[in-house]
């Protein structure tokens, strides 16, 4: 189960406040990558916090809640499928990560990670943990909210298109969502440069539906 160990050991040597960061939504043909940055309470600590993959909806719906109610600060960044068909998934998921770091509201000393990769130009110092959402706190704080904000968001993209069932696998290719988009073609919010589908796809403006209230 993850912990709060790392971080006491960083405020114990003066390097606090510290985020967690995580995304969701790298692997789907369609929708955005929810990137979220994380700053608990160490005196304030959510219980039963686990890799958001570990976790049923009701759970994640819950431990969301206690993190938002609980955390000192937290930010999401989303990098839409343009994004990501311009400068690819990596790219983005790291554009994400810087805009979520400089998005919290208490500026972050020093972040954790998760994955072994770390965008250049971040607001603080930074280390990567290769499976961190289940072993730091903050990472799978971070893990929890991005990945309840992105299922959020696919929902509302269900009902503006409901042909592709985006309710149901959140973009990623099972066989309803490639039979319907053999049926149908991809919508704006497809990604292109995903296979199957054609890297020269023609780009369409995206409605703007991504604002949580």
């Amino acid at each position: 189960m993850p912990h709060f160990r790392i971080e006491r050991s960083h405020l114990k040597e003066g390097r606090w406040p510290v985020a967690g960061v995580d995304e969701a939504g790298r692997g789907p043909l369609a929708g955005p990558v929810a990137v979220a940055a994380v700053i608990l309470d160490p005196e304030n600590l959510p219980r039963g916090l686990d890799d958001s993959k570990q976790l049923g909806f009701d759970e994640r719906e819950r431990l969301y809640a206690i993190i938002m109610k609980k955390a000192l600060c937290v930010s999401v960044a989303l990098a839409s499928p343009r994004e990501i068909d311009i400068v690819n998934i990596r790219q983005a998921t790291l554009g994400g990560m810087r805009r979520a770091l400089a998005g919290l509201s208490i500026r972050p000393v020093h972040a954790l990670i998760d994955g072994n990769d770390i965008p250049q130009g971040l607001c603080c110092q930074s280390e990567f943990i290769i499976k961190g959402d289940g072993i730091s706190f903050s990472i799978a704080a971070a893990s929890i909210v991005a990945k309840v904000t992105r299922d959020r968001l696919m929902k509302r993209l269900g009902a503006l298109y409901p042909l592709y069932g985006f309710e149901n696998h959140a973009g990623y290719a099972t066989k309803a969502h490639l039979a319907a988009l053999t049926a149908h073609g991809p919508c704006p919010y497809h990604r292109y440069s995903f296979s199957p589908l054609k890297p020269d796809g023609e780009a369409v403006d995206e409605p703007d539906i991504f604002e949580v209230a």
